[in-house]
């Protein structure tokens, strides 16, 4: 039986605000060998809808399964809480309605809140926090890229203050959060007990988080991640390769 397959978005199926090469060829290749399969995104500022938009828009079909990070934690959330505060987007923040309750919340969500992040909303997070209320953070990424501005601080720096300042963890919901594996996999009918393929451009995030759950790793350098690797790399990907068409290769040969 083939292993299932999760694939990272940016980076990997979306390079710079665009289809990666040789996507379709990629997908027709999982679709003829029927491979499980999902896509993963740790953005918290789309949903699988908007994802599935980006491909159609783009002349792109599939009907691979897609979660992102700010689809899981809205349904971590519901499943565990009454009154939650949400900072991230309105388009997101709206995955929440039904619970979302500022003034005495059981948790605090944290996605990617923009231009919006300052010392009077740090501060407004920490005393709900110090009052009680849990950390839940919809990622922890160090850094994103764009087109326009190159590497941006992510969700992740913002997340690690309100935990130091409080004394309080966090609860990760997305990569590389056994949590959203786990979610991914259980959307193909499999769990984290059976062995599985991970594809993605992060070493950290993807590769290593992977590896972690007994997992076999595709290293793809298409992303963030630049070729070759250091010698001294301390996280060693499982296969590495330049493109799409390589990946299709290397599936060709493994289980």
């Amino acid at each position: 039986m083939k292993l299932p397959l999760l694939i990272d978005l940016d980076g990997v199926l979306r390079i710079d605000k665009e289809p990666a090469p040789y996507i379709e060829e990629f997908f027709e290749y999982l679709k003829k060998s029927r491979r499980h399969a999902c896509i993963l995104s740790n953005s918290t500022l789309s949903t699988a809808n908007d994802v599935r938009t980006f491909f159609e828009f783009n002349g792109i079909h599939t009907r691979i399964p897609i979660l992102t990070a700010s689809e899981a934690a809205a349904m971590y959330a519901r499943s565990r809480y009454r009154r939650v505060s949400v900072y991230c987007t309105e388009h997101i923040k709206a995955l929440f309605n039904g619970i979302l309750d500022y003034e005495h919340p059981q948790a605090i969500i944290i996605g990617d809140y923009g231009k919006k992040w300052d010392f009077e909303t740090m501060n407004e997070i920490f005393k709900k926090v110090h009052e009680g209320a849990e950390i839940i953070a919809m990622h922890k990424n160090r850094y994103w890229k764009t087109p326009e501005d190159g590497k941006l601080m992510d969700v992740g720096p913002f997340v690690v203050a309100i935990e130091y300042a409080a004394n309080k963890p966090s609860t990760l919901i997305g990569k590389p959060s056994p949590l959203y594996f786990s979610s991914a996999l259980n959307l193909l009918g499999f769990d984290l007990s059976q062995k599985f393929l991970m594809l993605g451009d992060d070493m950290e995030t993807d590769i290593q988080a992977a590896k972690n759950l007994g997992a076999d790793s595709i290293l793809i350098y298409t992303g963030k991640t630049q070729h070759p690797l250091p010698p001294d790399s301390v996280i060693k990907p499982d296969y590495e390769a330049m493109n799409l068409l390589e990946v299709i290769d290397l599936l060709e040969k493994s289980n």
